[in-house]
């Protein structure tokens, strides 16, 4: 089954309501107005995409270590998904499904790093509950995902609604704001040419990791 398929599937239970989500028709509908409304404004065609240049970054991996995008990309090309959080299941299943890919990534050349506005604690929670071998990164602010064109602030009604469902993203990040990344994926070449860019306002759809390779092979003959 295609991480697609597997996201369907969830998604099809959690807005019926089936236990143990048992999710009122109001939620789905504001969660579908909120949805509708980011890919109306056209925020993800403002992202960065394939061809531009990657901005250089440096954040804190969830031991406080920094990580430095110059660095990975010193050793081959380098995979950046960008995750909302350790409350996304949609992002949760996105991670085991790289993970699961994580060998072929590997074993291709490229390096791979999740980066969340999360604090470093869920970070490490994230990674346990997912059982991730590589990093998690703590964008504070979402600075990082603003380079990429990725951070939206939400709006008033949509934070009442997390806040109704206990997800208070300060808490989560802490940081004030209400803001999230739009789930992204890039893979960049070792020059820092973004070679493939994967920018969707809808956080129930995410690309298969597999669908990776072709992108690595291209940002590794770049190098050559």
């Amino acid at each position: 089954m295609s991480l697609q398929d597997k996201l369907d599937a969830f998604k099809a239970d959690f807005e019926a309501g089936k236990p143990p989500y048992n999710v009122p028709p109001s939620v789905i509908e504001t969660m579908h107005r909120a949805t509708a409304e980011l890919i109306a404004s056209g925020a993800a065609q403002r992202a960065l995409k394939a061809g531009d240049h990657a901005p250089a970054f440096t954040l804190n991996d969830p031991d406080g270590h920094p990580v430095s995008s110059l660095d990975l990309l010193r050793h081959g090309p380098l995979v950046l998904t960008f995750y909302r959080g350790v409350w996304c299941p949609y992002c949760n299943m996105d991670l085991q499904a790289l993970q699961a890919a994580l060998p072929n990534l590997r074993a291709a050349g490229a390096s791979l790093v999740a980066i969340s506005p999360q604090v470093a604690a869920n970070s490490r929670k994230s990674a346990r509950n997912n059982a991730l071998t590589f990093p998690i990164l703590s964008d504070a602010h979402n600075d990082v995902a603003a380079a990429f064109g990725l951070r939206f602030e939400l709006q008033d009604y949509l934070v009442d609604l997390y806040k109704s469902l206990k997800n208070d993203l300060p808490a989560f990040n802490g940081d004030p704001s209400w803001t999230l990344p739009m789930p992204a994926r890039y893979v960049i070449a070792p020059d820092g040419t973004i070679v493939y860019a994967e920018v969707n306002p809808d956080y129930t759809r995410r690309p298969d990791p597999e669908g990776l390779l072709p992108a690595i092979r291209q940002a590794t003959s770049l190098a050559a």
